[in-house]
């Protein structure tokens, strides 16, 4: 049934004197879904974490159906019927699906006992609504993080969750567990279950959401229904200036060949890849989940194994999985899993910025301080880096500038050649606009870019030319009149899922074949 069922009252909330909340105050109704936007650091999380009871506010109230929240007390909010589902799963992976399903209210016999049949048959019944077909006798470890994620969902909304936060759910899930998670929040809201949705996505908000809130700097900039307000409105809200800048322009490349692959034939995957990159050009990589997009860029920088042909930067060989060699020969990779794979986040900005190149700042086994400083410094400074200094933890920066730390700490020695997996995934729109901009500055200075990105419009407005990448194989090529084509993103999307691109015109009509190099197409 419609009405007020949540409410914020002029929350207020400062960290050691500094702002973080600036008096937010917002309602939802029972049944709705309001996107929380805003970029990292404009006070989303610590909304949320308030209105959960994780935090308290130093001045307002938060109230559900008219009754006030327990302060800073989250167990009090969940009895109240507040949830929230973190970007970062607090499932036990050591425990079962039924298991994790019931913590903390298991089920139990007359006899005291624990019922674990009756635990598994009523979680089989609570992951039937969601139409997920889930057994509750898996271990939590073998689920995807998807499957995880709404395990989540079922215990927060059959442990009685009349209000739903939802951090983030959707960044580090495939596109099929998208949809899956898009008819869960639908179920839920037929349920009448109040959802705040928090995601950097334009694509997702217009999707799930009925109303949008948007923070900047800890203030509420906008506070509308979806219906009332454009994709330029929100993104204006959210980065306080227009978007027509969001992509720079792209400089026109050089002549000479930065990064020459040859018959690379890449551990799992059948067909060779030859690809040539001149110096200053920005190559993107388009394609499915599992086209092989980030198995190519590992195996060209030697991380992950290929069996047979040449990688070459700079005219110079490199040594097949070898990516110490690549780094010597001034290649540099920047992984699609910055927290897993690219920042250690418990170490600080200086210890990050080291690590690639850390034998340089040694000199008789001892690490020369000053020296590791003012490089480290001047990376940070050239990529803009928000940080309180070199001493800040990873862990503590925004999403955008742990990107940042990632980039910039191989700017500490010369680089050839930047591979970029997913450069922006996870970063909110204004730290995309600056990554944006870096990326196409390195590639004016002369570096030859590889760019793997499931964000279209990054690969149509950033790369002179683009491959389409299914099964492993390069299976088209795109040039830079073809990428501003209107209807190239159908075009892209029949190749990468290998339909018949002759039916689309434009840009799919007269696509390079991908055993050209640059060269020899420019000649033609």
């Amino acid at each position: 049934m419609a009405g007020v069922l949540f409410e914020c009252r002029d929350l207020t909330k400062a960290f050691g004197g500094v702002p973080v909340l600036k008096g937010i105050s917002l309602a939802m109704d029972a049944g709705t879904v309001t996107a929380l936007a805003g970029e990292n650091g404009a006070g989303k999380s610590t909304m949320m974490k308030i209105a959960s009871g994780q935090l308290r506010a130093d001045r307002g109230e938060v109230l559900i159906e008219g009754q006030p929240l327990a302060h800073g007390d989250a167990h009090a909010a969940h009895r109240q019927g507040v949830a929230i589902v973190p970007q970062e799963l607090a499932s036990i992976m050591e425990m079962k699906v039924y298991e994790n399903l019931f913590i903390g209210r298991e089920l139990r016999s007359r006899a005291g006992i624990l019922d674990r049949r009756a635990m598994v048959r009523r979680a089989a019944e609570q992951l039937a609504v969601f139409g997920v077909d889930i057994d509750p006798q898996a271990p939590m470890r073998s689920l995807s993080v998807g499957l995880r994620q709404l395990v989540e969902i079922a215990k927060s909304s059959s442990g009685g969750a009349r209000v739903l936060m939802l951090d983030e759910p959707t960044s580090a899930i495939s596109d099929r567990e998208v949809e899956r998670l898009y008819a869960v929040v639908d179920t839920l809201r037929k349920q009448g279950v109040a959802m705040l949705y928090t995601t950097h996505k334009m694509e997702e908000i217009r999707a799930i959401a009925d109303r949008i809130v948007v923070l900047r700097d800890g203030g509420l900039v906008m506070d509308q229904p979806l219906t009332k307000v454009r994709d330029d409105d929100i993104v204006q809200a959210m980065i306080g200036r227009e978007l027509e800048d969001l992509f720079p322009e792209v400089r026109p490349p050089g002549d000479e060949v930065g990064l020459e692959v040859a018959g690379l034939q890449v551990e799992g995957y059948g067909a060779p890849v030859d690809l040539t990159v001149r110096k200053g050009e920005i190559v993107g990589l388009a394609g499915l989940v599992g086209a092989g997009r980030t198995e190519l860029l590992e195996a060209v920088f030697g991380v992950r194994r290929s069996s047979a042909g040449t990688v070459r930067v700079a005219g110079r060989a490199v040594r097949r999985n070898a990516p110490a060699d690549s780094i010597t020969r001034g290649m540099a990779l920047v992984p699609e899993d910055r927290k897993g794979a690219g920042a250690v986040l418990t170490m600080n900005v200086l210890d990050n910025g080291s690590l690639p190149r850390l034998s340089s700042f040694t000199l008789g086994g001892w690490l020369r301080q000053r020296a590791r400083g003012r490089v480290v410094k001047d990376a940070m400074s050239s990529v803009r880096l928000r940080s309180r200094g070199l001493g800040q933890s990873v862990g503590t920066l925004s999403g955008g500038n742990q990107q940042k730390v990632v980039l910039a700490r191989w700017l500490t020695g010369h680089v050839d050649v930047l591979l970029l997996d997913e450069p922006t995934r996870g970063v909110d729109v204004g730290a995309r606009s600056e990554i944006y901009r870096i990326i196409t500055d390195l590639a004016a200075s002369g570096m030859a870019v590889v760019m793997a990105s499931s964000d279209m419009p990054e690969v149509l407005s950033l790369s002179h030319r683009a491959f389409v990448m299914r099964g492993g194989a390069l299976v088209a090529e795109l040039d830079r009149r073809q990428l501003s084509a209107p209807d190239v993103q159908e075009t892209v999307f029949r190749l990468a899922a290998g339909l018949d691109s002759s039916r689309s015109p434009g840009a799919g009509a007269d696509l390079v074949p991908t055993t050209s190099s640059p060269t020899e197409k420019d000649a033609r």
